[in-house]
């Protein structure tokens, strides 16, 4: 297995480097070679290093995994040519990458929900913080509404009408606790808990800090009609790149649905 580890600076310089024309896709998009898939460490990467360590072979697929360490660098790699697919986000957060910046990539398959949660060493009950105690939730505009939804779900604040998957503190139209709202990069959210009473924290983000959803989360997203399941994505026009049919096709096996379900015991959740 070849898995390459990519914090956000020195993705930046490999970037750069693949706008001047040495992507390292093998034949990106021509159904040959290599499949090069981005994916942060947990789940998508172990999921990943699973597939290739006990079914990619058998498949005949050729498969490098990159590890990011945030949001945004897997898709601005995908669109340039240097992934040749990703796994690590959700549609909105696609919806919304693709729109604010110009990219056209686009949903495969669903493959699991990471169940988005609130964490907390100053409370048991998330409707138990103090007064005016400061909650931090993610700073891109996906993630803070999912954050903020899932508060108003437990009725921690109330949401105007009509507030969606992109709902800010703006939309707060009741707030009994008198809350306030931190805005930060998600994958700094887990070291915020020294500093906040709360932290609305992104699934991988908390398991890579130690956090177990399912034991340390104070409250935890239901999968009941949930619009964030991660998924395969590619750039339009590689939807049927033999390589990826592959990958899809092992992604949605019996053997990773039972690899899921093993390994994270509810806070990761097949959705096929």
């Amino acid at each position: 297995m070849r898995k390459t580890v990519i914090p956000a600076a020195a993705a930046a310089l490999a970037l750069s480097l693949t706008a001047c024309g040495s992507g390292s896709g093998d034949g990106a998009g021509d159904g040959e070679g290599t499949l090069v898939v981005g994916a942060t460490a947990v789940p998508a990467g172990e999921v990943l290093s699973y597939i290739e360590d006990n079914l990619a072979e058998d498949a005949g697929l050729d498969l490098e995994i990159k590890e990011f360490t945030d949001y945004v660098l897997p898709n601005t790699a995908l669109q340039e040519g240097s992934l040749d697919a990703n796994l690590y986000q959700n549609e909105p957060y696609l919806d919304d990458f693709n729109a604010s910046q110009g990219t056209d990539l686009v949903p495969v398959v669903d493959v699991y929900l990471p169940p988005m949660g609130v964490y907390s060493q100053q409370a048991a009950d998330v409707t138990k913080l103090p007064d005016g105690a400061t909650v931090a939730v993610p700073n891109d505009t996906t993630n803070e509404g999912r954050a903020l939804q899932l508060l108003a779900a437990e009725g921690v604040i109330t949401l105007k009408d009509g507030a969606g998957t992109d709902a800010s503190p703006a939309d707060i139209t009741a707030n009994p606790g008198n809350l306030k709202f931190k805005e930060l990069e998600p994958a700094q959210l887990p070291r915020s808990l020294d500093d906040v009473a709360a932290a609305v924290i992104n699934n991988n983000y908390a398991q890579d800090a130690g956090l177990s959803p399912t034991e340390d989360a104070i409250l935890l997203e239901s999968a009941e009609d949930n619009p964030y399941a991660n998924l395969l994505a590619v750039k339009k026009g590689n939807e049927d790149d033999p390589r990826v049919e592959k990958l899809v096709d092992l992604l949605t096996s019996p053997e990773v649905k039972k690899f899921i379900e093993d390994e994270y015991r509810g806070s990761v959740i097949p959705t096929f």
